[in-house]
């Protein structure tokens, strides 16, 4: 799979989401809380957050593994980053842009790793910079939708997490 192609697909889809924000469901009626409120249960936001935050983590780890544990790392970030831009648009312009931003990254951090293989530690170095960066986005989208609805969405990286030791927002 060309990592490139998934992330032309990933720039596709976020088009696509926002071409459709028409389409109203229950997701756009009522307050901004309760829209807000509703986008976020009703999503995968959580466990997408989780996951991509995961995925970033195990990079680093399965360097020592070789080029071909690098790419399916890599790739299956850019799958699921590409998976939770589909939850795109939420209710609010603010957060929507936030992630379309961090899934952005997400792409370019699987597609900078994918090419450095587990060789190019230069390579490896940015996309780890990138990774930081999402996830930076990621806790001003926390912070965001807190601000709307007063309460911040539970993430495998803040709740009943085993495997990560808090995360970015624990």
């Amino acid at each position: 799979m060309n990592a490139r192609l998934v992330l032309a697909s990933l720039a596709l889809t976020t088009a696509a989401a926002v071409t459709f924000t028409s389409c109203a469901g229950e997701d756009q009626t009522g307050s901004a809380a309760h829209r807000m409120s509703v986008w976020v249960n009703g999503t995968n936001f959580g466990e997408d957050i989780g996951t991509l935050v995961a995925d970033n983590a195990r990079i680093a780890k399965v360097v020592p593994n070789g080029s071909g544990a690098v790419h399916a790392a890599c790739g299956t970030l850019v799958t699921d980053a590409e998976m939770a831009n589909t939850e795109l648009p939420s209710p609010d312009p603010e957060v929507t842009d936030l992630l379309t931003k961090a899934y952005g990254l997400e792409g370019t951090v699987g597609n900078e790793c994918y090419d450095a293989g587990s060789t190019n530690k230069s390579l490896l170095a940015q996309s780890a910079r990138n990774a930081i960066k999402a996830e930076a986005l990621y806790n001003e989208a926390l912070q965001r939708i807190r601000a709307i609805d007063g309460k911040v969405p539970e993430t495998t990286t803040t709740v009943g997490n085993s495997g990560n030791s808090g995360g970015i927002f624990g």
